[in-house]
């Protein structure tokens, strides 16, 4: 089978080939003659980013994985300003890191097509919030555009960027976890010569501090250009290809994006066509010639969109302003909360045509849910040998749980279920160190301060990649401001949530090596009181130096350095390599399951006919945690590594 990279630059225009969303969007940008890419990475984005790291050398264009997304919007910002094509991609949250730049950069304009790829996630499969992107986009008068298929996420990558070159307007190309994630035939246009050739193209700065230096005196000229700006991009709306009206009838369904799928689907499912669609593929500035055109002939009409009601705010009030006296129906009907599906575009439309669906939805949750509640229940669960179970392990053993847990986005967020308990606060990316600061000064004092007293012990959690994403800020707060925490910084030496990207604290990047920031130099520098670095695997000396660090007043930071497992394991599957093994002594196990209630491998299970314990030997990775964790030594090693 073909790698997704190689079909990715195949130059073969008019060849149809199967691609993941991500994937089709990838091929979009470089068709669009891409020359700078920069980005975090985060799920449902990640894809993308990683595609155009596996490209970039062949394909002439600067890449880099960027420390977070406000540093790789400005990154690909700044080669937009010198007239490069350019893109940054992230995850919805991430957009929020980079608000600050997008939203003062939106009247500056760009020079080279700058296209901001922004993955939602409805129904939040692995977010914190299920923010609606476009409302960002109409909020700082960005543009937004949004696939219905993996066909269209490719030439509408193409569009986002000749739209945002014409305009001189950064453009956001919204996705979301369905359309990131589905995949369908692509098939592919001309690879332009540069991206063949592998020419690594450079930009040109021209200077203008009037557009460029954004001080009030400039910024107040911008406001006005971006309104006049956006009217003009609407009126380009009214033309744009991925914009269609279809079907006939007195009654009109719009759809933005995938939910126009989901309504064909819908529509099928009822054998209903008498109906009249609108396509939309730009859900903000909603073309308000096309949908004048719609209207006509129409009684009623319904807008079905995932999430919030954009679409259905924009046309209600230009409809108003209008005089037109035509229902529109919206969130009245259709859900606001979680990801838009067949099922729901069915009871939607069920509804506002007054028919019956052609199930029984209520009867078959109701089954679903009898059917559901006797399955055994399938949590997540960190991977056997993963070093961050060690971790938690460890600070419950040094703080006999009795500390306060604010912890991070990663991997190690699932720290929070039992039997581990170690996690008690988890808000964005960065905030356990920020939180765990505010906690320690709330309930002790600063340490400077005459009037504290450590009444409460905080140790945060964080991760490697989430320590240079936003965790710098925040320790550099904390030891500014005299705080009393422990920071154990969880380093598996990888990106290991999103797909084992590099960071800083690897030193590896896209293009060959780059240069290793060890986290430990940087704490140091930062002035930290107590720094140490620990192997969790050594589950006695870890929970030994956190005891040693929770006996210092100020900031202590322990890093707890070993990598990912899957990480690897995977490495040494690839290598054909094989893995120790452990099993357990029957004869030394007395049944008292330390090793499933404090420690909780997902590689051992309770033999509830021999009352022990025991080892999946299909899933045993090999770290020998176990063998620390039980107090009767029944686990032992049955081979060393081959």
């Amino acid at each position: 089978m073909a790698k997704v990279t190689d079909m990715v630059l195949l130059n073969k225009p008019g060849e149809k080939i199967l691609l993941l969303g991500n994937h089709a969007i990838a091929r979009g940008a470089l068709e669009a003659n891409i020359a700078v890419f920069a980005a975090y990475p985060g799920t449902p984005s990640s894809e993308l980013t990683d595609t155009m790291a596996a490209v970039a050398k062949d394909a002439g264009v600067y890449m880099e994985y960027s420390t977070n997304e406000k540093v790789a919007f400005e990154t690909a910002l700044s080669a937009a300003w010198s007239g490069l094509r350019s893109m940054t991609a992230m995850k919805h949250v991430g957009l929020n890191v980079a608000a600050d730049t997008f939203m003062s950069a939106v009247g500056m304009g760009v020079e080279g097509g700058f296209v901001v790829m922004v993955a939602d996630d409805p129904s939040m499969w692995s977010s914190q919030n299920e923010q609606d992107t476009r409302v960002f986009g109409k909020f700082a008068n960005v543009p937004v555009l949004e696939p219905c298929s993996v066909q269209e996420a490719k030439d509408l990558t193409k569009y986002a960027f000749e739209i945002s070159e014409k305009f001189k307007h950064m453009v956001i190309l919204r996705t979301t976890t369905r359309s990131s994630h589905m995949r369908g035939d692509v098939v592919l246009g001309e690879l332009p010569d540069e991206i063949v050739n592998k020419v690594r193209r450079h930009g040109k700065f021209e200077k203008d501090p009037k557009r460029f230096v954004d001080i009030p005196a400039h910024s107040r000229n911008f406001h006005p250009k971006i309104l006049e700006n956006i009217e003009k991009i609407r009126e380009e709306f009214a033309n744009c290809p991925f914009n269609k009206i279809e079907g006939n009838g007195k009654v009109g369904i719009i759809a933005p994006g995938l939910s126009y799928a989901y309504v064909k689907e819908a529509l099928s499912w009822l054998n209903v066509d008498d109906v009249k669609i609108l396509k939309l593929a730009t859900p903000f500035p909603v073309p308000y010639k096309l949908v004048e055109t719609f209207l006509e002939g129409l009684e009623r009409v319904l807008i079905v969109e995932e999430l919030e009601p954009v679409v259905e705010e924009q046309i209600k009030m230009w409809a108003y302003d209008k005089g037109l006296n035509i229902p529109i129906y919206g969130k009245n009907i259709v859900p606001r909360i979680y990801e838009m599906d067949t099922k729901r575009a069915v009871i939607a439309i069920s509804k506002f045509l007054g028919i019956e669906t052609p199930i029984n939805f209520e009867e078959l949750d109701a089954k679903y849910k009898e059917i559901s509640s006797v399955l055994p229940p399938r949590p997540p669960s960190l991977c056997p040998a993963c070093p961050h179970r060690n971790s938690f392990f460890a600070i419950n053993k040094a703080t006999r749980k009795k500390a306060i847990f604010p912890s991070d986005i990663g991997c190690y967020t699932l720290g929070v279920l039992p039997p581990l308990n170690a996690v008690d606060t988890t808000v964005a990316m960065g905030g356990s160190i920020g939180v765990a600061h505010g906690l320690s000064v709330a309930i002790n004092g600063a340490a400077n301060e005459e009037t504290y007293e450590k009444k409460q012990v905080v140790v945060a959690t964080i991760g490697d990649s989430t320590f240079y994403h936003t965790g710098l800020p925040a320790i550099a707060n904390a030891i500014y401001n005299r705080s009393n925490i422990l920071v154990v910084i969880v380093d598996n030496e990888i990106t290991a949530m999103t797909g084992d990207q590099p960071n800083p604290g690897t030193g590896e990047t896209p293009h060959g090596v780059g240069k290793r920031i060890p986290i430990e130099d940087v704490v140091k520098a930062m002035g930290a009181d107590f720094v140490e670095v620990v192997n969790p695997y050594d589950i006695k000396k870890t929970t030994e130096v956190i005891k040693k660090a929770l006996e210092v007043e100020g900031v202590s930071v322990v890093v707890s350095r070993q990598v990912c497992a899957l990480y690897r394991v995977g490495k040494a599957r690839k290598n054909k390599e094989k893995l120790p093994l452990y099993k357990v002594n029957t004869d030394k196990c007395t049944g008292c399951k330390t090793c499933i209630v404090t420690f909780g491998c997902p590689a051992i299970f309770w033999d509830a006919e021999n009352k022990k314990a025991k080892i999946d030997p299909t899933m045993c990775w090999g770290c020998g945690s176990c063998a620390q964790v039980c107090p009767f030594g029944a686990f032992e090693l049955v081979k060393e590594a081959e």
